[in-house]
């Protein structure tokens, strides 16, 4: 009996994905809800689950390719006799003959250097860098709770494996000779296809850019106040409620008091008319490993601090493994960007369309200011307010960004909301 293993319902107004990544191969066991592939769609990267115990039959799309929403993928074969209790053992014949031209030529024998160990027990994300990397999971020291291996542990082994010396050959060898090193000088060229989400990312950009009047104003502000408030409770902070108290939380409330001072701030043009929100779901860009993206934490002005920091650092976490859903990504009514990690000194951020306003936080650095007729050194901050002109005045603009200043450098504000 053969059970088949279809695109799954992807989210609202999605209707096709991409194969990304096979994580299990032809002929291999595979369990109940086990992950054997993950697809990628315009906004996140979704893994299909085996729907059955069994053996994985022959692939019937290729990575890389697009399939819709019901598509064939692969079918599992065996599946009753799992079903019955007996776990089936992988296949030791002959690799499985193609069932169709869309079986791809790496779906024929298993990689030499795969891992040995058994990887179903590792988080998604670690079996994906496993596979990739071809490490054996049992030869690497987990760093994680209770010993547990991370993607950083996988991707660190990797780079030792590629740093050692190569042993040398004592027979002949039965994998392809590796490709000999480019000649200093040389002048070579990589041709990656683009990823299914870097395309979107890409489109909806210079959509913004095309249909939006976009405009930017920028100010600086003090980060002496936040920074003291940091130093002088983050470890009561931590200790309290579990997490790190970050500048992303001062940033969002401060958000919420300008977007309720200034409505339009907050509102997004559909068709000819203009929406006003009365709540606040702010979008914070996240670095992902297959591009930005930007989760959507919700109700931000009724959270505390604690509340945004935690949401922010699971959404980061998820962002890491690979497992943020079509949900996390809907919606939002504002964007916060921070390029200041990635030590950038000043920008003009794009509109997240259909929003209509964008904050850009960047890198605090020491420069002198004056303060009461004196030359003194504060921490600072150039901070970025882009916006669609057809919705937010140039008046509106300002105000609102000067309004997150000086709440950023007068905190008390956020607490008697002024």
């Amino acid at each position: 009996m053969s059970i088949e293993v279809k695109v799954p319902t992807l989210g609202e107004s999605v209707s096709e994905a991409t194969v990304g990544q096979w994580l299990k191969k032809p002929g291999e066991a595979v369990a109940l809800d086990e992950p054997i592939v993950s697809l990628e769609t315009d906004k996140v990267a979704v893994e299909v689950p085996a729907p059955a115990a069994g053996v994985l039959g022959a692939y019937a799309a290729n990575e890389g390719d697009t399939v819709s929403v019901g598509a064939l993928l692969a079918l599992i074969e065996d599946s009753v006799a799992a079903a019955g209790g007996q776990a089936p053992a992988p296949r030791t014949e002959a690799p499985v003959e193609p069932a169709s031209d869309t079986l791809p030529k790496n779906a024929i024998a298993a990689d030499a250097a795969a891992p040995s160990a058994d990887v179903s027990v590792l988080s998604p994300a670690v079996r994906r860098a496993v596979l990739e990397y071809g490490i054996d999971p049992s030869s690497v020291k987990g760093t994680g709770k209770d010993g547990r291996l991370t993607k950083e542990d996988v991707t660190a082994a990797a780079q030792a494996k590629q740093a050692a010396p190569a042993p040398a050959a004592t027979a002949p060898a039965a994998a392809p000779a590796p490709v000999a090193a480019a000649p200093a000088g040389g002048r070579n060229e990589e041709r990656v296809k683009m990823t299914r989400l870097r395309q979107t990312i890409a489109k909806r950009l210079k959509s913004a850019q095309e249909t939006a009047a976009l405009l930017t104003t920028f100010n600086d502000v003090d980060m002496s106040a936040v920074m003291e408030a940091r130093a002088k409770y983050k470890d009561v902070f931590e200790k309290k409620h579990g997490v790190k108290l970050g500048l992303m939380s001062f940033f969002a409330k401060a958000s919420v008091l300008a977007l309720k001072d200034i409505p339009s701030v907050n509102a997004q043009m559909q068709g000819d008319e203009i929406v006003y929100f009365d709540y606040v779901d702010i979008s914070v860009a996240v670095s992902a490993p297959n591009g930005l993206v930007v989760p959507v934490v919700r109700n931000v002005d009724k959270m505390s601090f604690a509340d945004i920091e935690k949401s922010i650092a699971d959404y980061g976490k998820k962002a890491r493994d690979g497992a943020l859903t079509m949900d996390d990504m809907k919606g939002g009514t504002f964007t916060i960007s921070n390029g200041g990690v990635f030590g950038g000194l000043m920008s003009t951020p794009i509109i997240n369309p259909p929003q209509s306003a964008v904050l850009g936080l960047h890198r605090i650095e020491d420069r002198p200011v004056v303060r009461n007729g004196e030359i003194v050194i504060r921490p600072m901050m150039y901070i970025a307010l882009s916006y669609d002109h057809r919705i937010i005045d140039g008046r509106e603009a300002v105000t609102a960004l000067k309004t997150i200043k000086e709440a950023i450098e007068d905190p008390t504000r956020l607490l008697i909301d002024l």
